[in-house]
Order: structure tokens, then C-alpha cells, then sequence
């Protein structure tokens, strides 16, 4: 099985890496029922999983009407938010954003795959603080990614892509603590099975009506292994994982795994150090 999405064979870096793509291929789909799943994390734990701001209802009936017009409509569940609604409907978290104050901020999110994050600790926040634990993006990206926001128009869905290599298959993982606590239960011989490479494919647009910006983060799981029978992308990623520049390799903690990496790609026939 291919990953889906491959991004460290284009870039082991930082970067905004924004495309414009076409509006019908917007929304990837690949889970049957991800209202199930959402769902049952919503009952569970709701803090993690969902937030609004007041005032956020007109954005989010327009993300609403927005997925229904590339879905078709189907009957809402009575009283959910208008946002959730949507994210029932999509294996995508889905992220409003409005401007405040002359600052872009998260103003509603269905949040069932967060990466280390949940959304009671988001809620509120604007691009720069959502962004400060990403080492440099103050200095390097937060005026560009600023201007893409404010340059954003209707009819335009920007798509882009990041990795990360996690030793869980869980969509959601609001925290890393229990993960990583369970590094050191990994053999050399189970790397391939129990890494997981993690890759995000977010994608903006425009609220044409209310002005404010939809970011959708859909996640997909793929095994290690999965590159085992794959010579040619095996070696990108061998390249990918031991050139990765220091800042992002200590963001992404990517030197928790090196042993059990390293053990992978040799057994898998990768190129030596």
C-alpha cells in the first residue's frame, strides 16, 4: 500500500508549500462513516474535539452550505452547530477562521485528528499563536501566511501538505505523552509495523458571504512498511528522514524514533548512513 500523499519527497522543511487546485477535488473523502467516529469522541470527551466563539454561527452555516454544495444535501441531527454538522459529513477536521481586531483568529473547529493539540487549548487564538510552537514561523512565514489570508479569494481552494512519523495509528492523539511512552516497547523488527507515517493534507478558502477562511486538515495513517517493497520511495524517505534540517526534526521530536527507523531501513535494503 502507497501513502496516499508523499511530502518528504518534496520537502523536509518548514514551509507554506500552498498549491491551487481545482474546487471538485477539494474534498478527498476515503472514510465510510466519519460521523461515527466523531461522534463517539464528541460524547466522550467534547472539550477536546469541538469548540465555537459567539458570534461564529454566520461563518459557520456558510462552511455548512459549502459542504453541501460539494456533497449534496442531507438532513442535520436537530440543535448540532452548524460547523459540526459539516464535519460529521467529512473525514476532515474542519477550522473556521475570522478576522478580529486585525488579527485572523480560530473561531469555531471540529477537531477529531488533531496532532498534539485539542480544541479547548486553540479556541480564540490567531495565526501567530497558533503557530509559536513551530520554530522560526514568527520569522520566516507568519507575514506570508498572513498575506495569504488576506488575498484569499472566492472560487480559490489552496491545498498543501506536511509529515510526521508517530508510533500510533490513532486519528486522534490530543497528546503525545501516552505515545511516546510506549516507544521503548518497540523492537527493531516491529518498526516497520508499529510506525506510523502521518501526513496532513490541509487545504483554505474563502467564505465568500462572511468573509472568513475554512482550513481543512484531513489525516492520513500509513504504515513504515508500507515503503518495504518500494525501492525508490524507500530511499527518498531514507534521504528525507537523515537529511530533515535540526529545527524541524526537533519540532516533530523525529529523534525519538532514529534507532527504530534506522533499523527499519536497513533491514528494508535502504543505502547505510
Amino acid at each position: 500500500m502507497t501513502p496516499r500523499h508523499r511530502p518528504w519527497e518534496t520537502t523536509t522543511d518548514f514551509a507554506i508549500g500552498l498549491r491551487p487546485i481545482a474546487v471538485a477535488d477539494w474534498l478527498e473523502g476515503g472514510e465510510a462513516d466519519p460521523a461515527a467516529r466523531k461522534d463517539a469522541l464528541l460524547a466522550v470527551r467534547p472539550d477536546l474535539v469541538w469548540a465555537e466563539a459567539p458570534g461564529s454561527r454566520p461563518g459557520q452555516v456558510e462552511t455548512l452550505e459549502m459542504v453541501e454544495a460539494a456533497l449534496g444535501p442531507s438532513p442535520a441531527l436537530p440543535g448540532l452547530p452548524p460547523l459540526y454538522a459539516a464535519a460529521r459529513r467529512v473525514p476532515d477536521d474542519l477550522c473556521l477562521m475570522e478576522k478580529h481586531d486585525g488579527a485572523w483568529r480560530l473561531t469555531a473547529l471540529s477537531l477529531s485528528a488533531g496532532s498534539f493539540f485539542t480544541a479547548e487549548a486553540v479556541i480564540g487564538r490567531s495565526l501567530a499563536e497558533l503557530h509559536a510552537p513551530v520554530t522560526g514561523f514568527a520569522e520566516r512565514l507568519l507575514g506570508r501566511v498572513q498575506r495569504v489570508f488576506e488575498g484569499l479569494r472566492p472560487g480559490l481552494v489552496l491545498e498543501r501538505r506536511n509529515w510526521t512519523l508517530l508510533n500510533s495509528a490513532d486519528l486522534h492523539t490530543p497528546t503525545p505523552t501516552p505515545i511516546r511512552a510506549r516507544i521503548g516497547a518497540i523492537t527493531p523488527a516491529d518498526a516497520g509495523r508499529a510506525l506510523q507515517l502521518r501526513v496532513e493534507r490541509q487545504t483554505l478558502r474563502r467564505l465568500p458571504r462572511t468573509g472568513g477562511a475554512l482550513f481543512t486538515i484531513r489525516v492520513w495513517l500509513t504504515p513504515l512498511e508500507s515503503l518495504a517493497d518500494q525501492p525508490e520511495r524507500l530511499a527518498a524517505f531514507a534521504t528525507a528522514w537523515r537529511t530533515a534540517p535540526a529545527a524541524f526534526r526537533a519540532y516533530k521530536r523525529l529523534d525519538l524514533y532514529d534507532p527504530l527507523v534506522e533499523g527499519f531501513l536497513e533491514s528494508a535494503g535502504a543505502a547505510p548512513r
